[in-house]
């Protein structure tokens, strides 16, 4: 967003609603990323509508570390959701067209279609540095029921009906994938109310979508984006996914226990969090308030209940193949590989990713939230995650300079 701020060609009024735009999910970075270290830069590349990304630089794929080692093969399901999505669109044609031709089962085959398809650009971040944040996300599981009762008292909300949402890329293109959220007070827009304002004055009576047994799962629901909840009443598990936001930024909770000296920097993961909350009950709602923004749900069917969560993208996610990245520098749905290491470890990690989805807080070229899936196990390494990483994005041969 600071870029944007910083082009001398928006108007006043761009500027006004630059300060006023959220992002449309809110998966948080738990504590601030190091301060990298400034390295030079070679010129820039072209990117998607002509213009200049002075972000990446042309690489080969021999730069790559580890791109020779890693099996591409389970990253065919996730190109294959990404081209469902990009295949009409300008420059992404003639790759999608050509992978249902491909042998996907044969490792040669598939590292033969990416070389020859696409060129290697790495990521920076405008002081020239190529090291970023990588955090984890996934999908959780909750107990509920669609009635209040007994243990069930947290409730899951619907968008209210007097949230006014205003995409900005009809009027400003160059703000894609920004808009507006506010609601109307005679013929003005105002700020929606903030989530302690929404608690303290009942502001959502009469939108709950169901009631779950946790406030701080429910919370951390919100931050993930989407989920599961098992009816208590029945045993059937529906998914909830994001349907809205309230248009206030995602505030980390991890970072307001650091400021105040309950937490240390390494404890302030999702699961040091739950335990500071065990231990201090009475302050959960000082807590939860500290962040102003607020997600709202609607139900979701889904044919296949062995498929991920849609992303920002519209395709289901894939377990350890899908990221989350800041639209305005990765282009979404592109190949990116990741070169990071495994949660609270040394142990490094290098995959071909598909970036299919966007968070609050991703912000900025070199920062990614990786998607590790589904349930307690996939919930503990996202939890924990938030490495170093370095990326590049894989550009058709079409979007990338000749």
């Amino acid at each position: 967003m600071s870029n944007l701020i910083q082009r001398a060609s928006l108007t006043p009024l761009l500027l006004v609603a630059t300060l006023l735009i959220s992002a449309c999910a809110t998966r948080p970075a738990q504590v601030p990323p190091k301060q990298p270290v400034a390295v030079p830069v070679p010129g820039p590349t072209s990117v998607p509508g002509g213009k200049v990304a002075d972000h990446l630089r042309r690489a080969a794929f021999a730069d790559l570390p580890g791109w020779a080692d890693d099996d591409l093969r389970a990253a065919w399901p996730a190109l294959l959701a990404s081209c469902s999505a990009l295949a009409a669109k300008p420059g992404w044609q003639e790759a999608c067209v050509n992978v249902g031709k491909v042998d996907s089962s044969n490792l040669a085959v598939v590292r033969e279609f990416f070389q020859m398809r696409f060129v290697p650009h790495q990521v920076h971040n405008s002081d020239g540095s190529f090291s970023g944040t990588v955090t984890g996300y996934y999908e959780p599981l909750l107990r509920g029921a669609r009635t209040r009762r007994a243990q069930f008292q947290t409730p899951l909300y619907g968008p209210p009906s007097d949230l006014v949402t205003v995409e900005l890329a009809t009027l400003y293109p160059e703000l894609k994938s920004l808009r507006l959220r506010g609601k109307l007070v005679g013929n003005r827009l105002v700020p929606y109310p903030t989530r302690a304002e929404m608690e303290q004055q009942n502001l959502l009576a009469g939108r709950e979508l169901l009631w779950v047994d946790d406030p701080v799962d429910a919370f951390f629901l919100q931050v993930q984006g989407s989920g599961r909840v098992r009816l208590d009443e029945t045993g059937e598990t529906v998914r909830v996914a994001y349907a809205d936001q309230n248009g206030h930024p995602y505030r980390s909770i991890g970072r307001y226990l650091v400021e105040r000296g309950a937490l240390s920097l390494e404890q302030a993961s999702m699961q040091g969090i739950k335990a500071w909350v065990a231990a201090n009950p009475s302050r959960l709602q000082e807590l939860l308030n500290a962040n102003p923004s607020y997600v709202f749900f609607r139900e979701e069917r889904v044919a296949d209940p062995a498929q991920g969560p849609r992303g920002a993208l519209g395709v289901p996610l894939t377990a350890q193949r899908s990221i989350a990245v800041d639209p305005q520098f990765i282009p979404l749905g592109a190949p990116v590989f990741l070169v990071t290491t495994l949660p609270n470890s040394s142990a490094v990690l290098r995959r071909l990713m598909m970036a299919q989805d966007t968070g609050g807080a991703i912000r900025g070229p070199v920062r990614a939230d990786f998607f590790w899936g589904f349930g307690q196990n996939a919930g503990d390494m996202a939890g924990r995650m938030k490495q170093a990483g370095q990326m590049w994005v894989l550009l058709p041969l079409a979007l990338s300079e000749q």
